[in-house]
């Protein structure tokens, strides 16, 4: 069964056991408040990297028991990615986290060809493609729903997209969907050769029902009240297995997927967890203005998968 709410997630990360999560420039407060819950909950034993005087103090303020916690003192916020990266790569750790440092120094630290957290492969299918998926939990819908991508392609073609839609699935999948339903998002629900993301959809459409991407259901161009509701799609006509089912929702570029995952956290009750996926591990990279909540939600998501 598919899971209806965080708390699902957050379940399955305890019973999954505690994960090594390593956090780059940790010295922040609302990131530091997310991990102390995390190790509360048996989700995460955290490797804390950055300025040491600053993670001892803000853990004063909160109460944040270290006497058990690594503490890699490094007060330069880029060095500090590069060195979370490094614990990674030696296996000491399987989740990354960024703390108070801008998101171009930590993807650029996974992002490196030599040091970093790409997969590798000799072409544009087998490299690997960081994307960003943010999970949903609202009243609003029956069930957990995927955006992707809201953080990092800012205009995807058709080979990036398919990436994306595989980064999103396997997601869903170590979540226990065995065959989750992808709707490729558009304005209108018919191709349209002047709008690249009704084509793109289509063509999407057509690799999976040949077997060219697999361990999911695609469907598109599908807008958007199609894709979460079964009586609009009746009204327009549309059979689908995909249409008001939707486990992930493919946007067209960063704008849209930006503007989904907004209106669904600021103008709705939805609440998120969300992480960057395609590197060899998980990495959990929330916005300031994302609640601990939201945090909190990412590393279990992180975590249970």
């Amino acid at each position: 069964m598919p899971f209806t709410s965080l708390d699902e997630i957050r379940e399955k990360a305890i019973r999954r056991g505690t994960r090594k999560i390593v956090v780059a420039a940790a010295e922040d407060l609302l990131v530091l408040k997310a991990v102390m819950q995390a190790v509360q909950l048996k989700i995460a034993e955290p490797i804390l990297v950055g300025d040491s005087e600053k993670i001892r103090e803000i853990s004063r303020q909160i109460g944040f028991d270290l006497s058990t916690v690594d503490i890699i003192d490094e007060k330069d916020p880029t060095r500090s990615c590069y060195r979370a990266v490094q614990i990674i790569r030696e296996g000491r750790a399987s989740i990354l986290m960024k703390g108070l440092v801008p998101t171009a120094p930590l993807l650029l630290a996974v992002l490196d060809k030599e040091r970093g957290l790409m997969k590798g492969g000799d072409n544009r299918q087998t490299q690997g493609l960081l994307s960003h998926l943010a999970v949903f939990q609202t009243r609003y819908y029956h069930k957990l729903l995927g955006v992707t991508d809201a953080g990092m392609n800012i205009a995807p073609d058709l080979c990036e997209k398919v990436s994306i839609i595989r980064n999103a699935a396997e997601v869903f999948y170590a979540l226990g969907v065995k065959e989750p339903k992808v709707a490729v998002l558009g304005p209108v629900e018919t191709v349209n050769e002047k709008i690249t993301s009704t084509t793109d959809a289509a063509v999407l459409t057509q690799m999976n029902a040949r077997g060219q991407i697999t361990g999911c259901i695609v469907d598109g161009p599908l807008a958007l009240d199609n894709a979460v509701s079964k009586e609009a799609a009746h009204h327009k006509g549309i059979k689908s297995h995909v249409a008001g089912d939707a486990d992930i929702l493919l946007t067209p570029d960063l704008n849209s997927g930006n503007i989904l995952y907004k209106c669904m956290s600021f103008l709705s009750d939805g609440v998120s967890a969300a992480i960057i996926t395609g590197a060899k591990a998980p990495v959990v990279l929330t916005s300031r203005a994302d609640t601990e909540e939201t945090k909190l939600n990412s590393i279990a998501l992180a975590a249970a998968i």
